[in-house]
């Protein structure tokens, strides 16, 4: 039983390394290699060969004093840290729980603070997906990720003609929200 199933493993490795082997030899081109102006290559943001969008990621946790979400009318905010940072006002415009446990709420967020070491703000439509073990009581989640697209002609300062898209992914263990994505000017 132990000899079949090393044998299984060792011919699925040589089926993936013919597999990587055909699909990377030199007649078949699945990418094209484009040279990098220099100055890029001292940039703190990667840039996307394709659309020319510059990648961003950090960190969220729930604002507690960092934020004024009184004074912004919100629902609640998120502390930013990383490529922004700054305050991500939500405001909650629909919400609902499906029989499976799959909550799902729509809104609009305003991002307030910094980016490069300059100011700004913009606005995102954002889309929020969890399932939770209770979902109307929103208790025991299980996971939930969201996407954030930014609303093109709302950005401020810095991000003045801005467009592009922040997704974030719950970690319930660390109790944060890691962000990515992109932004395009």
């Amino acid at each position: 039983m132990i000899n079949d199933m090393k044998t299984k493993q060792i011919k699925l490795i040589v089926g993936c390394l013919a597999l990587l082997f055909l699909g990377c030899s030199q007649d078949h081109e699945l990418l094209q290699v484009q040279k990098i102006d220099q100055s890029a290559a001292f940039s703190p943001f990667i840039q996307e060969a394709n659309n020319g969008a510059t990648q961003i990621s950090g960190l969220g946790v729930f604002a507690e004093e960092q934020c004024d979400v009184a004074a912004e009318g919100a629902d609640f905010a998120l502390y930013l840290e990383g490529d922004l940072h700054g305050c991500l006002y939500v405001y909650v415009e629909t919400s609902d729980c499906t029989p499976s446990g799959t909550y799902i709420e729509t809104g609009r967020e305003h991002f307030i603070g910094e980016y490069n070491g300059e100011i700004g703000s913009f606005w995102t439509n954002y889309r929020f997906e969890a399932k939770y073990e209770d979902c109307p009581a929103l208790m025991g989640e299980i996971f939930g990720r969201c996407q954030h697209p930014i609303v093109n002609g709302s950005g401020e300062g810095v991000f003045e003609s801005v467009s592009g898209r922040i997704d974030f992914k719950d970690d319930i263990e660390a109790g944060n929200f890691p962000y990515r994505g992109h932004l395009r000017y």
